[in-house]
C-alpha cells in the first residue's frame, strides 16, 4: 500500500504522463511529420514532459508565493515593472529547453566515455553499488541524489563569485534590486548554459535517472523561487539551519556584503551564504552568516557615485544579455588581477 507521499508522487506522474501523450499526439507529432523531423520523435517526447512539468510548476509558485508577498512584503515597491523581465526568464529556463538539450546531447557522449573506462575496469559511480537496492526506494535516492548534487552547487555558486569573467555573467542575476519570486531565473543566457551542462554532466556521472533528474530540477527550482520572494517568511533557528530560507539567502544579494566582503571579524571575500537548497555547506566551509541585518540588494557598481560608478546593467532582457558578454570580454582581455574588495563594508 502506498503512503500519501508515494501516492501523490504516483497520481502526479500518471497525470503529467497522460497530458504528454496527449499533447505529443495531438499537437506536435503531426508537425515533425510535416517538416520530416520524426527522426527526432523521442527527444521532442521527452521535451513536451519537460514543457508541461515547467509550466505545473510556475502555476503552482505563483498560487502559493504571490498571495504571500502581497499579504507580507518585505519591500514595498512604487514601481513593480523592472520584475516583469524577471518573468521572461523565468518562461525561459523553467519549460526547461536547455536542460533537456543538454542532458541528451551530453548522453551519447558520456555513454562513450562510460564505456571506455569500462574496458579499463573503471566503473562510474553507481548508487547500488553502493548501497544494494536503493534505487527500489525512489524518495530516498532522490534525496541523496539532491544532496550530492547540492553539495556540488555550493561550490559550483562560489566558483561564479570568484572567477573575474564568471562573475559579470552572474552579476545579471545579482544586478535585480528588487528580488521576487521571478527572480532566480534571471540569468545569463551563457551562464544558464554553462550550469545546465555541468549539472547534466553531473547527474549522468552519478547515475541519475531521467525522471528524477526532472522531479531535481523542478524542486530545486520551486524552493529557490521561495528564497527570492518579497516576503517576511521565518523559517526559525532551527528551520533556517536546515534550508536555505528567504532572509539567508536575501543576505548574500546584498549590497556591500552578500556578494562583496563577508563579516568584519574575518574579512571573508566574495560574500556568504551561497548554499542553494542547504546550508549545511555554509556552516562547514565558514562561509554561513544568520545574524547580520537585511541590506538593500543588487551589485555595488550600478549604484550611482559615490557609492558606486553608475555602471549599467540593463533594463530589458537583450540588454541585459548584451552588457553581460560586454563586461565578461572586459575582464577576459584584462591583466589577470585579483577581484577588488569592496570599497567599505556594511555595518
Amino acid at each position: 500500500m502506498l503512503n500519501p507521499l508515494d501516492w501523490i508522487s504516483h497520481a502526479t506522474s500518471l497525470l503529467i504522463g497522460e497530458a504528454q501523450t496527449w499533447v505529443f499526439v495531438t499537437l506536435v507529432q503531426p508537425v515533425l511529420y510535416h517538416f520530416h523531423f520524426m527522426v527526432d520523435d523521442d527527444f521532442a517526447y521527452d521535451g513536451v514532459l519537460w514543457f508541461l512539468a515547467g509550466l505545473l510548476q510556475i502555476g503552482v509558485v505563483y498560487a502559493v508565493l504571490r498571495p504571500l508577498e502581497a499579504l507580507r512584503p518585505l519591500e514595498v515597491w512604487s514601481n513593480r515593472r523592472v520584475v516583469r523581465v524577471d518573468v521572461l526568464y523565468t518562461f525561459i529556463n523553467r519549460l526547461g529547453l536547455i536542460k533537456l538539450m543538454l542532458f541528451f546531447t551530453l548522453q551519447p557522449a558520456f555513454d562513450s566515455l562510460q564505456e571506455w573506462f569500462r574496458l579499463r575496469g573503471i566503473d562510474n559511480i553507481n548508487l547500488d553499488a553502493l548501497w544494494p537496492g536503493v534505487t527500489d526506494r525512489p524518495l530516498i535516492s532522490f534525496l541523496i541524489y539532491l544532496v550530492v548534487l547540492d553539495f556540488a552547487g555550493y561550490w559550483y555558486h562560489r566558483a561564479q563569485h570568484q572567477i573575474q569573467w564568471w562573475w559579470e555573467l552572474h552579476a545579471v542575476h545579482h544586478s535585480q534590486r528588487q528580488l521576487s519570486l521571478w527572480a532566480d531565473d534571471r540569468n545569463h543566457v551563457l551562464d544558464d548554459v554553462l550550469m545546465a551542462a555541468f549539472f547534466a554532466a553531473l547527474a549522468l556521472l552519478i547515475g541519475v535517472p531521467p525522471n528524477q533528474f526532472v522531479a531535481l530540477s523542478l524542486v530545486s527550482g520551486a524552493l529557490q523561487s521561495l528564497q527570492h520572494a518579497n516576503t517576511r517568511l521565518s523559517f526559525g533557528v532551527l528551520g533556517e539551519r536546515l534550508l536555505v530560507s528567504p532572509r539567508f539567502h536575501r543576505l548574500h544579494h546584498a549590497v556591500g556584503y552578500g556578494h562583496e566582503l563577508g563579516h568584519q571579524n574575518n574579512a571573508r571575500l566574495y560574500g556568504c551564504n551561497f548554499g542553494v537548497l542547504l546550508p549545511w555547506w555554509d556552516v562547514l566551509f565558514r562561509s554561513a552568516d544568520f545574524t547580520t541585518a537585511l541590506q538593500p540588494t543588487g551589485v555595488r557598481a550600478q549604484l550611482p557615485a559615490p557609492d558606486g560608478q553608475g555602471e549599467d546593467y540593463g533594463d530589458g532582457f537583450w540588454a541585459q544579455q548584451w552588457l553581460g558578454l560586454r563586461r565578461m570580454t572586459r575582464r577576459l582581455t584584462e591583466k589577470t588581477a585579483p577581484r577588488p574588495a569592496a570599497a567599505r563594508q556594511a555595518p
